[in-house]
């Protein structure tokens, strides 16, 4: 029997069902079309489930085992898909599916470097601070944000500016190699033309952001969405109106006190040679 992939967190349950259909039919060197006649299911259907864009259902994965010849490894996935699923909180479900469509995302992060931007090394010493987790835990979690970094490396992947106290680049996670490691992975992910990386320097005085993180995101035809990055509320994704007007102005107004991309390049630059220093490298 093929054993099906773990459970990723931080992926649409859809998209890691859809990606492993893709796994296994590539390896079967058969073409949407044959699967499609095997199946009775349609090669847009097919197509849909591939990328995510449509959710399995238990008949459909039966099919796609039968075809495949997979002694149900996709009836499995998807079971365990659902069953997990159904078990992360709806704010958490709800936001992957939203950052996956968004084209553009604005985030502001007064603490730590995002998920998104951070290197394996440094999410690991992130994720190991949480309470009771264990080493498997933590090495899994951390191959889960790893994975959640793919949407940068899509075809289209979002535009995304992204806002960064400069505390974050002097507080120090996992060790100097870390730091030095993580702020080189800033200044080279700074030069993507689809990632704006800008600093809010100490000297700005500024404390509008320092309530906590937060990112919104913006979809073709959809409204724009907002995920506040805080353990202190029970509603960390809302898509009300008032609610995003009042983070969008507050983006805005932290922005207003950052450095220029140029200006926030140089800096990333100057604080990783101080962190490379300290390493002794």
């Amino acid at each position: 029997m093929t054993t099906p992939i773990s459970f990723d967190p931080n992926i649409s349950p859809r998209v890691q069902f859809g990606a492993e259909l893709r796994r296994h039919r590539n390896a079967a060197r058969m073409s949407q079309k044959t699967l499609a006649a095997l199946t009775g299911w349609s090669i847009s259907q097919i197509s849909m489930l591939e990328n995510g864009n449509r959710g399995p259902t238990p008949e459909l994965a039966c099919s796609m085992d039968s075809a495949l010849k997979l002694d149900g490894a996709l009836s499995s996935l998807w079971a365990m898909l659902d069953n997990v699923s159904k078990q992360l909180p709806t704010w958490y479900r709800s936001w992957l599916e939203i950052e996956r469509e968004a084209d553009t995302l604005r985030t502001w992060q007064p603490v730590i470097v995002p998920g998104l931007l951070q290197t394996e090394d440094y999410a690991r010493a992130v994720l190991s601070t949480e309470p009771l987790a264990t080493p498997e835990q933590i090495e899994e979690r951390t191959t889960a944000r790893m994975e959640r970094q793919n949407i940068l490396r899509r075809t289209s992947p979002p535009v995304w500016w992204v806002l960064l106290d400069e505390g974050v680049l002097d507080r120090p996670i996992g060790s100097p190699s870390v730091m030095a490691a993580q702020l080189g992975h800033l200044a080279e992910t700074a030069s993507s033309s689809r990632i704006t990386i800008q600093i809010v320097p100490w000297s700005a005085y500024s404390a509008i952001g320092l309530i906590g993180a937060f990112v919104i995101a913006t979809a073709p035809g959809e409204p724009d969405t907002a995920y506040i990055d805080s353990a202190g509320i029970s509603v960390r994704v809302t898509g009300r109106p008032d609610d995003v007007s009042s983070l969008a102005l507050r983006y805005d107004a932290i922005r207003a006190e950052a450095l220029s991309q140029r200006e926030s390049l140089i800096l990333i630059k100057e604080k990783m040679r101080r962190w490379t220093t300290c390493s002794g490298n």
